[in-house]
């Protein structure tokens, strides 16, 4: 279906050279509020913080495991030492006289002796284990709570940044309700259905022979074609078929 043939005052025309220029600027600003380094380094951040959360809920669970352990291995130690206290206190009493009692509390005493040099062995290797798994868990909070205070300056940084690219915006958008209200609705239509199929750009000016939407040189046929068109014709490049408003500029 043909479009219908627009006609606009010249100077309405070079309006909606206006109204590209600021879509253009607020393409722009969405463009850089999408693309704020924030954005990408905040994610990074959150990946980052991801991996060591995870390593610090290994660590904690390591450490409370190695604790209930230790407690468990003094626990044991404490129970033969209190045995050999025990026999060593009969012993030492008096209390026992048959030899052969004698030689089995001994001989159970010296036992009790290797069980709590090896129940300490055991407890001393647990120490040294908690030891370490505490120093990981120590230094995997300690980046845990850097990577909060980062994330707090990213988040100001970006926040500000924001306010500042919406507050830009905001003025685009009062100066684009301006240079609406004086377009014809047609000319507005095709403008912005052009805008939409041509990368952003719906319309644009002739500049000597050259359409800047473009950007390609027009043909003398096309060129002469405009200089005998009427100047509230809206035009259209024959290349890139974006409207063509003529300038003082034009070459036609």
């Amino acid at each position: 279906m043909k479009e219908p043939t627009l006609n606009a005052e010249p100077a309405v025309q070079r309006r909606l050279l206006d109204l590209q220029d600021l879509d253009l600027q607020l393409d722009q600003v969405a463009h850089k509020r999408a693309s704020l380094p924030e954005h990408q380094a905040l994610k990074d951040l959150a990946a980052e913080k991801s991996v060591v959360d995870r390593e610090l809920v290994t660590a904690d669970t390591e450490v409370s495991d190695l604790q209930r352990e230790q407690k468990k291995a003094e626990s044991d130690v404490e129970q033969v030492r209190q045995r050999r206290a025990r026999n060593q206190q009969r012993l030492d009493s008096g209390q026992v006289t048959s030899p052969r009692d004698l030689e089995n509390l001994q001989h159970e005493i010296g036992s009790l002796d290797r069980r709590i040099s090896d129940l300490e062995d055991a407890e001393l290797e647990v120490m040294e284990k908690l030891e370490a798994a505490e120093v990981v868990q120590t230094e995997l909070r300690a980046r845990a709570e850097a990577f909060a205070g980062r994330q707090s300056e990213l988040e100001t940084s970006r926040d500000a940044a924001v306010k500042e690219l919406d507050e830009q915006r905001a003025g685009f958008v009062d100066n684009r309700a301006v240079v609406l209200a004086e377009l014809p609705e047609g000319l507005i239509t095709q403008y912005q259905r052009l805008r939409e199929h041509n990368g952003g750009i719906g319309a644009a000016p002739l500049v000597g022979k050259r359409c800047m939407g473009c950007r390609m040189e027009l043909a003398p046929s096309d060129l002469n074609a405009i200089k005998a068109a009427a100047p509230d014709a809206v035009l259209r490049c024959e290349e890139c078929g974006r409207i063509l408003v003529r300038t003082a500029d034009s070459a036609a």
